[in-house]
């Protein structure tokens, strides 16, 4: 296994074992989103998550990871949380709530990670335009995992779709280098210009993740340490796919079709291999 600038670089086979634990991560998101409804609490959704990647042979990436060891299987973190709030049998889910959900899952020593934001029952328009809006930049960022590029081609893009939107782009927080630990070089900043950093080549494997605001951009830690909270009390999404560079264009690999619907849909070719495992 080489290693380039300190980044963990893949080789096809290794990639392939990574796309088994996207799927699997892919997999749980989807029972988790059909699972969100008002009085579930933050905890059953992590026991879920925890059943899911267990019963398929997975580890749950996040429970007892760093320190002080983070205590369950995802994050969940309503409203005006960013992003990594711990689950909670008192945290009950409300409607007109949303709920970003990541989750991250080890397969064989091989990591995928993934995020979503999920609505609560009905919720205003303006909340709908701002979920939507981060997962089109979701995608744009990972268009641009292009082989031959930089790195931040990816955070350019994904800073390009919120600007005009006017949405706040969370500061210093961001993505990150996966493969066989779930967080590695580089540092993925959503925003930024287009053209420096990392050259992409093939075998790297990020994990892309937009983090925007209906507010200020501003952030604070909340005293479990953990929680990343809006310092102006405004609402919050959080989308994120784990993604390959390979010489056909990128594999997103926590997303079941690999993105071929989505890249079509922006005029780009996935680089999913004929041969990969897809979701059942």
């Amino acid at each position: 296994m080489a290693r380039r600038e300190h980044v963990q670089i893949k080789t096809a086979a290794e990639i392939a074992r990574m796309r088994v634990a996207g799927l699997l991560v892919a997999k749980t998101l989807a029972k988790l989103r059909e699972a969100v409804a008002p009085g579930v609490t933050t905890a059953d959704l992590d026991a879920l998550a925890e059943k899911t990647i267990r019963d398929d042979g997975g580890i749950p990436s996040f429970k007892g990871y760093a320190h002080p060891p983070y205590p369950a299987s995802i994050c969940s973190s309503v409203n005006n949380e960013v992003v990594h709030a711990i689950p909670s049998r008192q945290r009950v889910l409300r409607e007109g709530d949303i709920i970003s959900i990541d989750c991250g899952a080890i397969v064989e020593g091989w990591h995928g990670d993934a995020a979503i934001t999920v609505p609560v029952g009905e919720v205003p328009q303006e909340v709908l335009d701002m979920l939507r809006v981060c997962d089109e930049a979701l995608w744009r960022g990972l268009a641009a995992a292009q082989l031959g590029g930089r790195l931040t081609d990816i955070s350019n893009a994904v800073e390009r779709h919120i600007t005009p939107h006017g949405y706040g782009i969370v500061d210093h927080y961001g993505g990150h280098g996966i493969g066989s630990e779930m967080h590695q070089p580089p540092h993925v900043l959503n925003y930024g210009r287009p053209g420096r950093g990392l050259k992409l080549v093939e075998g790297v494997a990020l994990a892309i993740e937009p983090m925007i605001t209906l507010g200020s951009a501003e952030t604070v830690v909340l005293a479990d340490e953990w929680t990343v909270a809006t310092k102006d009390g405004s609402l919050a999404a959080h989308t994120e796919h784990s993604v390959a560079v390979t010489p056909r264009g990128p594999w997103v690999l926590t997303e079941p079709d690999g993105g071929v619907a989505r890249f079509a849909e922006l005029g780009v070719v996935c680089g999913q291999p004929a041969d990969a495992p897809t979701a059942p």
